[in-house]
């Protein structure tokens, strides 16, 4: 499993700059905050997927049980802050995340913009899996090296799911050509981001 996790094997094109475990670790209250958004959000990004496609039937059974994983994600979060006398802080502006949407073709038919909807969330769960990865190997706390290590191996779980079900519905050729463009950009996005520790992304 480690090996598969290495960011080339997630096909990200640029790893995270190593500081930026260092620079998470410093506020935790914010890096925990960020990271239970981020799984509410995946929870519902899964479930407007299912209401976007109730007539794609292995779509909505794979999404189906995520939606209550991501959920539980979130709850764990909550949890561990709780655990740790911190508060649940608000909600950022994912800047990460924005770039990627303004990335998906635009003007495509509902069908075609499967595509778009399913690669961005691949890429996102892959972020996320290489910076839980991260952590799961560089935070000072051990505690938490073994929490962050459970959602590493989900993230990779999700992210290949959303890579299959593209492959599934639009082709090997056609998912991984687009997958490939999604992949280019990415980097250009983190390249360009300010490097920040109070956000998983």
């Amino acid at each position: 499993m480690e090996q598969e996790l290495k960011t080339t094997k997630l096909g990200l094109k640029l790893p995270t700059d190593p500081r930026w475990v260092n620079l998470a670790e410093m506020d935790l209250t914010e890096i925990l905050s960020d990271h239970a958004y981020c799984e509410q959000k995946a929870a519902t990004s899964c479930i407007t997927l299912i209401q976007a496609y109730p007539d794609r039937p292995e779509l909505v059974e794979e999404l189906a049980p995520v939606v209550t994983e991501e959920w539980g994600h979130f709850r764990l979060v909550l949890a561990e802050l709780k655990k740790r006398n911190l508060k649940l802080g608000r909600q950022r502006k994912d800047e990460y995340v924005n770039e990627l949407l303004k990335f998906q073709k635009k003007g495509l038919s509902r069908e075609d913009g499967l595509l778009e909807k399913l690669l961005t969330c691949a890429l996102i769960e892959a972020r996320s899996c290489e910076r839980f990865r991260l952590l799961s190997l560089h935070c000072a706390d051990v505690e938490l090296r073994e929490w962050y290590h459970k959602f590493m191996v989900a993230e990779a779980e999700h992210y290949r799911m959303f890579i299959e079900l593209a492959e599934r519905y639009f082709g090997e050729e056609k998912a991984r050509s687009r997958w490939k463009e999604y992949l280019v950009h990415e980097a250009s996005i983190m390249e360009n981001l300010e490097l920040r520790g109070d956000r998983m992304h």
